[in-house]
């Protein structure tokens, strides 16, 4: 009784006690997991026996709350609002106010015993009953606030209104598109430092355009602190609200004109350059080219600090434009004054308020002007994409560094005392833990999402394609509690509904189509709400594909991304050649036994997907040569029906070092590998051309209409 006491609050608390692992088997989380979950999420429990009377309670406070916090509208469907009273109440009138986001406002009053019942019961001696309030009909899109007064009581709710399918308008009248993808650190052209920065994205952006493509992938962009010595990895950002000026490029600031200490710094660096020293080595240099690129900011900072000018009243614009900017400066220059991460300040400082005093000046300057500068490079290479007609295809990180400035600045709806991750896998057998604190679901509630959608109007600013890492946690999310190995995590529940209207309202209001990341071990409802709210889904070769299933690959969808494999996913060549179980063999994730059988497993595939491409027509009986492989598999996805298909350049000339190998930190030098090839170099390569323009030739033929059959 105790364990289903448990359980039953589990539930009541939006956490999963048990869930399906990747092998299809039912795994119940421990009395521990769930305990600790349940306390981070405000449940009164320290031991299975204080189950009982939890539970009691919540039943109580979920009857005495008298509406939810938000309420999802979908277009073309009623909004119906349940409200709880007490069953004594029902003769009471009730008063309703929308304030709708456009400033308009309507308001009614009537009888809650007028109201359709739904449910009557009885909580600790007391009569409690759900009505439903229909809202009016036709709400327009937006985020409207609904106050609700009856019997002493008083609820606001956000209304969020919104399409039931996100924006999916082709552009340029193309169904099906294609691009390419490589991380931006990883690209360099033989006359920068060594990695790649915005006006190489637009350089990439024009030769791929000029091929016949339409998207240019990348991975997150977001703010680093780099002056601590943070992670660089694109997935554990400081904020999801700020750009990372490391790619930023100097010679573009408009005050290098007019600061010549500046201009000799960047013509030493350039010369460096050309002579090969910046981009010698296979990393990327991160501390070292900073450093560089801020001394060369730092110069043309004082410089435009030091007189008034029309350039000074833009950038106050900007500053009471974007209203976090300010503080977002101030609290990366208080972490250089302090020399160390948030959590470890001295009071008040960790707990958010910074005085005058407490910073340096000039540094602050610096970082608000680091800001302004990277948003107005960012503005041209939006605008040069507009006039190319192509797409910037970004990915929204799941999660954000717990060191870092979002969760300082929004404490009250991440929870510190977990982390996500995942559960153990057929890859990962001891489970995956993330690092980054999750979300609290019902305390985002009612902060009435503020900060996820200012996170994501901030991408979808720039981005008319944007990834959303995870889509799952949209739904439900794996938290590993503080103490307890990834092995003894739980799943929580998060409001899906309010979450998918925010993605398909802003997505529309920016003209950006939605893309989920939806591999691996993920439950039917989840891809059935994505495609319910027409979000494209991802279809990747190296993981549909099947040893011994016939066919070995089935079709991509006609809603999908399609690509050979990922960032997270090993290179193409290394994929055929069985360079990755070598890898996973070297790194203890499978032992001699597993790694034969692997080996095995890998062979078959090989035979059976050269057989498969054989009878398509799409390479020759005895083709082995793995560029001609690659090149097949690509015309089998652009010749699909797939919209978009992403082409990992690196593929192209058969790299086999992965840009990450999940699970590793220091073990592998992730996130941090330049392209074997600078831009001039692999555009050059006849293969690369070749490729580019079969996948090109296909894509353009899978618009044209079929023709009509004789007779």
């Amino acid at each position: 009784m105790q364990q289903e006491n448990l359980r039953q609050l589990a539930r009541l608390y939006g956490v999963f006690p048990s869930y399906l692992d990747v092998w299809r088997r039912r795994r119940f989380s421990s009395d521990e997991a769930l305990l600790r979950t349940l306390r981070l999420l405000g449940a009164p429990v320290e031991r299975p026996e204080d189950a009982a009377d939890a539970l009691r309670a919540r039943r109580v406070e979920c009857w005495r709350k008298p509406a939810e916090p938000t309420l999802t509208a979908w277009e073309g469907r009623p909004a119906q609002l349940r409200l709880r009273m007490k069953s004594a109440d029902v003769e009471k009138k009730f008063r309703c106010r929308i304030g709708f986001e456009d400033g308009g406002r309507e308001e009614f009053e009537r009888k809650l015993s007028e109201l359709p019942r739904l449910r009557q019961r009885t909580i600790e001696g007391s009569s409690y009953e759900a009505r439903l309030l229909s809202l009016p009909e036709r709400l327009p899109r937006g985020y409207h606030r609904c106050e609700i007064e009856f019997g002493g009581s008083r609820a606001e709710v956000l209304v969020i209104a919104a399409p039931e399918r996100s924006y999916a308008e082709p552009p340029g009248g193309r169904r099906f598109l294609w691009g390419v993808f490589l991380p931006l650190y990883a690209l360099y052209r033989d006359v920068n430092w060594g990695a790649g920065d915005f006006s190489d994205l637009e350089a990439l952006m024009q030769w791929t355009a000029q091929r016949g493509g339409s998207l240019v992938a990348t991975l997150p962009q977001l703010s680093t602190l780099w002056e601590l010595g943070a992670d660089p990895s694109p997935y554990s950002a400081a904020s999801r609200l700020f750009w990372n000026e490391y790619y930023l490029d100097p010679r573009r600031i408009p005050e290098l004109e007019s600061c010549a200490a500046a201009r000799d710094m960047l013509a030493s660096a350039d010369d460096e350059a050309r002579q090969g020293r910046a981009n010698r080595g296979d990393l990327v240099d991160y501390s070292g080219q900073m450093a560089l690129k801020r001394r060369i900011i730092e110069l043309l900072c004082g410089s435009f600090f030091e007189r008034p000018s029309p350039r000074r009243d833009q950038l106050e614009r900007f500053r009471h434009e974007h209203a976090e900017l300010d503080l977002f400066a101030r609290f990366r220059a208080v972490g250089e004054k302090q020399g160390k991460f948030w959590p470890d300040w001295p009071e008040p400082l960790s707990s958010g308020t910074i005085r005058p005093g407490d910073y340096d000046e000039r540094t602050y300057q610096y970082h608000l002007y680091a800001q302004w500068q990277t948003e107005e490079q960012l503005d041209a290479m939006s605008r040069h994409a507009e006039q190319l007609k192509m797409l910037w295809y970004l990915d929204f990180p799941l999660g954000v560094s717990g060191a870092g400035y979002d969760v300082w600045r929004e404490r009250e709806v991440f929870v510190r005392e977990a982390a996500g991750g995942a559960p153990p896998d057929a890859f990962f057998t001891k489970g995956q833990n993330w690092g980054f604190p999750p979300f609290d679901p019902q305390k985002l509630r009612e902060q009435g999402y503020r900060h996820l959608i200012a996170a994501l109007r901030r991408h979808l600013k720039y981005a008319r394609v944007l990834r959303f890492d995870h889509i799952m946690g949209l739904y439900r999310f794996y938290w590993v509690p503080n103490g307890l190995e990834a092995t003894d995590g739980a799943y929580v529940r998060y409001p899906a509904e309010d979450l998918f209207a925010i993605l398909t309202l802003e997505s529309h209001r920016y003209k950006a189509r939605i893309v989920g990341e939806n591999l691996g071990t993920v439950p039917p409802v989840v891809d059935e709400r994505i495609a319910r709210h027409g979000i494209e889904d991802m279809y990747v070769v190296q993981y549909e594909a099947k040893p011994d299933r016939k066919p070995i690959v089935r079709p991509a969808g006609a809603r999908s991304v399609a690509s050979v494999n990922t960032h997270d996913m090993p290179q193409f060549a290394a994929y055929w050649t069985g360079l990755d179980v070598d890898d996973r063999l070297q790194l203890g994730l499978l032992d001699e036994q597993e790694a034969i059988a692997e080996w095995h497993a890998r062979a078959r595939l090989r035979r059976q997907m050269i057989e498969f491409l054989k009878d398509r027509g799409l390479i020759g009986r005895d083709t082995l040569d793995p560029e001609r492989i690659l090149e097949a598999c690509l015309a089998y996805l652009a010749s699909g029906p797939a919209p978009m298909v992403l082409v990992n350049l690196e593929d192209l000339w058969l790299e086999t070092d992965p840009q990450n190998t999940p699970g590793t930190f220091m073990e592998r030098p992730n996130w941090r590998r330049k392209a074997r090839r600078s831009f001039e170099e692999f555009t050059a390569l006849p293969g690369v051309r070749r490729i580019l323009h079969t996948v090109d030739r296909l894509r353009r033929e899978a618009e044209k209409p079929a023709e009509p059959a004789e007779g």
